[in-house]
């Protein structure tokens, strides 16, 4: 059978990308980037490169599918791919560059909500994974995939498992001595029993093993990356992705809202919110979106709600190979297996990968040892030019006065005499200060650049990270184009009920373990 078939599809995908890199070259976008945040707009580069060589590319193979001949091979599959990719990219490309920030462009005119300091479009997870997501659902579903991108989009989730392996170069072992013994057994206890619980229920209810094991991993573990990695293992089906997704995402937005009144009304420390915000909330945003709503004057409470979900990233590979066992047992009633059989034959190699680039980043190889997310201090590579100016100086020493706490004040103080931040801690003092309002706003614009004069991020990890932001964009979209109402229906709202029961346990639950272990230290 030859797939590849003679269509002008592809090739006029690459001139609608070149047509969107010269008008954005030629100046022609101005007046919209201007809408969508002018000088804050952050996709400027991506959308003087991308468009242009990707487009180049397009119309070249286009031109060949178009007009050439067609032979039945394996080259022929593989470039009868090249379609669907460059139309999911393309949908990427427009909801990443336009629609998202005209989301949170609308979303900022509305001012932010209550007293969590952020925005609505932030608060529901409005951004480019999940309307991207949605794209393709309505891709789907309203106008259906054509015939010549259908190829493409069954090859779209390796780019979820390419960006999975990727986000390992994010993290670093030098991390682990910041974990605290307390919050690897709280993480890994309710990691594994949330896992368990999701299960036992879905068994309970009769759902697929498919959908309890990917509801499992999102419920359990950490999102939208643990699902991702653990579809594949569990075979789970596009629809069944976006059920856990959508589960999450709706968990942690009730999470966000109900945490710090629920804390406040407990007295809670920081210590011991951000204990329970980072074992009871799902999504990375959302946790700290809750520890910033209960501590809007500091970020005590950030740091400990950060370092109890980054432990629930290093523990997926174990979820993984749990789940391996557990759905190769369930698909083989009555037949004895082999555990280390399972393991060897079922554990993704992406998830291998994930672990590789782990180990390789905390060499340092990409970054210095000690980073987080590509991110590390250093105020000796401070450019002459980021350093403070004398009438940042006088701004900051004539606003000292308001400046009440102790540690706070002398933190300034040292900022002030040498003109940069002087150590890890006065950098979190000075951003503790800066969420608090105590001081004018230039004075906090002075104080936002202090720190990222001595925040660094790796070029290599930069690098990646946008490949990740990419990979991801352009696999959820694929996999939007892979659900449809139909398939919806068929699923019911069961994800939901066994999402909300497990969610409630691991609140309530861990809410008591806190209040009854956690001290003011760990």
């Amino acid at each position: 059978m030859v797939y590849t078939k003679k269509n002008p599809a592809l090739f006029i995908i690459g001139v609608v990308m070149l047509a969107i890199w010269f008008m954005a070259d030629a100046g022609m976008l101005s007046g919209y980037i201007d809408h969508l945040g002018g000088k804050h707009y952050k996709h400027m580069p991506e959308l003087l490169s991308m468009p242009k060589y990707f487009g180049a590319i397009a119309v070249l193979i286009g031109l060949w599918q178009w007009f050439g001949s067609h032979k039945e091979g394996h080259w022929d599959y593989y470039s009868s791919t090249v379609a669907g990719a460059m139309f999911i990219l393309l949908i990427a490309m427009l909801v990443r560059w336009f629609i998202d920030p005209e989301v949170a462009a609308l979303s900022k005119s509305m001012g932010t909500i209550g007293q969590t300091g952020k925005h609505l479009h932030t608060i529901l997870g409005l951004n480019y994974v999940v309307m991207g997501i949605v794209a393709g659902i309505v891709i789907v579903n309203v106008f259906s995939v054509p015939e010549w991108a259908k190829n493409g989009v069954r090859v779209s989730r390796l780019g979820l498992k390419t960006g999975v392996i990727l986000l390992g170069t994010l993290y670093s072992a030098a991390e682990l001595k910041n974990l605290g013994g307390l919050s690897i057994v709280m993480i890994g206890f309710f990691v594994l029993g949330s896992v368990g619980m999701t299960l036992w229920l879905g068994a309970r209810r009769n759902i697929p093993n498919s959908m309890g094991g990917v509801l499992s991993a999102g419920m359990g573990v950490c999102g939208v990356s643990a699902t991702v990695a653990c579809a594949p293992v569990v075979q789970a089906k596009s629809v069944e992705i976006a059920y856990t997704i959508g589960t999450i995402l709706l968990w942690g937005v009730a999470c966000m809202f109900i945490f710090p009144i629920i804390g406040h009304l407990l007295d809670m420390t920081p210590l011991k919110f951000g204990a329970w915000a980072g074992t009871g909330i799902l999504n990375s945003a959302q946790v700290a979106g809750a520890a910033l709503a209960f501590q809007p004057d500091g970020i005590e409470t950030l740091k400990v709600a950060e370092i109890f979900n980054i432990t629930r990233v290093l523990i997926l590979p174990i979820i993984v190979m749990w789940l391996a066992v557990w759905y190769v047992k369930r698909e083989q009633t009555g037949t004895k297996v082999s555990v280390s059989q399972v393991i060897f034959e079922k554990f993704p190699v992406f998830v291998l990968g994930f672990i590789l680039m782990f180990a390789l980043s905390s060499t340092g190889i990409f970054a210095p040892a000690n980073h987080y997310k590509g991110k590390y201090f250093d105020n000796n590579k401070v450019k002459p030019e980021k350093m403070l100016k004398a009438e940042e100086k006088a701004l900051l020493q004539a606003e000292s006065a308001k400046v009440q706490r102790n540690d706070r004040k002398a933190a300034l103080d040292r900022l002030i005499a040498n003109g940069k931040v002087m150590s890890i801690d006065d950098d979190d003092v000075l951003r503790g200060l800066v969420n608090a309002k105590v001081v004018s706003k230039d004075a906090n614009h002075i104080l936002k650049n202090a720190h990222k004069a001595v925040r660094h991020t790796a070029k290599k990890v930069k690098a990646f990270r946008n490949w990740i932001t990419w990979l991801f964009a352009f696999g959820l979209v694929g996999l939007g184009m892979q659900i449809t109402v139909a398939s919806m229906k068929q699923a019911g709202g069961q994800p939901a009920v066994i999402g909300g029961i497990v969610g409630f346990a691991k609140a309530v639950l861990s809410l008591i373990v806190v209040l009854l272990i956690v001290k003011d230290t760990i």
